[in-house]
């Protein structure tokens, strides 16, 4: 199955420059705890509500601080015509549970989470080799 067919397009990206409470917000309305971050036409990061408790406002960072100060500056990608083993062997080696998806021009088409893969592979061994390898990061942080 191919990453086109799973992924979620409904995304939303946000400035750099966006305040942390427009971005929390902004995932309570669409239900969601991850951004793409980008500025241009260009991606620039991705922030998810994770980081904005965590290294915003546990840290002491009011809530009109910039999306900047918390955002995660590297980013996975993978392309839509993959295949989804393709996306669930990058999240494992890089231990992450969401992958900006580009289109052969590069630029960001959707987003695909561990849900995405569970919701429509049904392949239950995938998505927790996945969540144990995310786990184990977690562990060691």
């Amino acid at each position: 199955m191919l990453i086109k067919d799973v992924m979620s397009r409904d995304i939303k990206i946000i400035r750099p420059d966006t305040p942390l409470a427009v971005a929390a917000r902004l995932m309570r309305d669409c239900d969601c705890g991850y951004l793409p971050v980008g500025e241009d036409d260009r991606l620039q990061g991705a922030v998810t509500d994770r980081d904005i408790v965590v290294r915003g406002l546990a840290e002491g960072l009011s809530p009109d601080a910039q999306v900047s100060e918390v955002m995660t500056d590297r980013i996975v990608c993978c392309l839509e015509s993959d295949h989804v083993d393709v996306a669930a062997r990058h999240m494992k080696a890089e231990q992450i549970r969401r992958l900006c998806v580009l289109d052969v021009n590069r630029r960001i088409v959707g987003v695909l989470s561990i849900g995405d893969i569970a919701r429509v592979t049904e392949d239950r061994d995938l998505t927790g080799s996945i969540e144990n390898a995310v786990a184990e990061d977690t562990v060691a942080a």
